[in-house]
């Protein structure tokens, strides 16, 4: 057909449509209906995906879209309520991560097979009515009656919060199932980070913040200084490390924040005044790899080169003044003592 041929069967359809009796509208509509839920299934291979979509193009064309949209979202609403809500729901307590992962990665598959089934009512009926297109409508869905659904909500983040502090203290887990998970999360959002900062990172930062409260106090009563900075330097990186591979780069920032916070600032005079380890210590010493350390941890915080500074520099004034009162037997003040030294 040519060029113009088919502009003119277009405009034929347009200027001329066939009218849809309501049984003729269900027919085609239990058509799709039962096609998605072969979809949901798996049990997709014998069905044509063109014929579906010239039946989905049809409902839309004669202004059935409304029909098809809301017809759309009762069936994924009862395929998660009744099948994927229930087989999450019973692995709370026996492969939870794998279960949801597996659950979410049929999901999308589905969906997008349905979106290109439906793709004319989302290019039309959609733009038109301003509401969600197929496939984020199946995200939020999936979100609001599967993953924030009560007791599943509460024990994602339990699971994920108990499997970082695991990590922490030294057990392998498997990141593979955090990630998977916090990969999840972050799609939710819908170019947003808001399902992924709700539901995990804000219970996570809170909970690292009491974790490294209570280990700075632990760090500082067992080690001396150099040896806590470097303790400092090794988790921050692990952090940012767990951050970049299995939650979500973003959280990088954040939680080395919280870890400046809790093991840097609030502890700074603390670390620089250590009898026998601190500042004094290690320029008494010269120990200037440790001082080099020192500095490279506290000028990622405000106020940290400054409380160093003042330190190195009371112990220089100490110093001067010591060497003022040896040199003159302590009759003369650090003035005089200069202007004699300089003649």
């Amino acid at each position: 057909m040519s060029l113009k041929a088919k502009s003119n069967t277009k405009m034929r359809i347009r200027a001329f449509p066939m009218t849809m009796d309501e049984k003729y509208v269900s027919n085609i509509w239990a058509l799709l209906k039962n096609a998605i839920q072969e979809i949901q299934k798996k049990n997709n291979s014998g069905l044509s995906f063109e014929e579906l979509y010239r039946n989905a193009y049809t409902m839309v064309l004669h202004k059935h879209g409304e029909r098809l949209y809301t017809g759309l979202r009762e069936v994924v609403t009862e395929h998660l309520v009744d099948k994927i809500r229930v087989d999450v729901l019973e692995s709370l307590n026996n492969n939870f991560l794998q279960t949801l992962n597996s659950a979410w990665n049929d999901h999308q598959t589905s969906m997008v097979m349905i979106r290109d089934i439906l793709m004319y009512m989302d290019r039309v009926y959609v733009q038109q009515n301003n509401v969600e297109n197929v496939y984020n409508l199946g995200l939020i869905l999936y979100r609001d009656l599967v993953v924030r659904h009560g007791c599943i909500r509460d024990h994602l983040r339990q699971t994920l919060l108990d499997m970082v502090a695991r990590e922490r203290r030294g057990e392998v887990v498997d990141r593979g199932a955090v990630k998977n998970a916090c990969q999840m999360l972050m799609v939710l959002g819908i170019d947003s980070r808001a399902v992924y900062e709700e539901d995990f990172e804000l219970p996570f930062l809170e909970q690292s913040a009491e974790f490294y409260r209570l280990e700075s106090q632990k760090f500082l009563a067992e080690n001396s200084a150099s040896v806590y900075i470097k303790k400092v330097e090794a988790r921050i990186n692990e952090e940012a490390e767990r951050a970049t591979h299995y939650l979500d780069k973003s959280t990088e920032e954040p939680i080395v924040r919280v870890l400046e916070a809790e093991l840097i600032c609030k502890h700074m005079k603390t670390i620089v005044e250590m009898e026998n380890s601190g500042v004094v210590h290690m320029l008494k010493n010269n120990k200037t790899d440790d001082l080099g350390c020192m500095y490279k941890l506290f000028i990622r915080v405000q106020e940290g080169l400054k409380t160093m500074c003042e330190c190195v520099s009371g112990y220089l004034r100490e110093q001067g003044k010591a060497l003022v009162t040896e040199e003159e037997g302590g009759n003369k003040n650090a003035i005089q003592y200069i202007q004699v030294s300089s003649h």
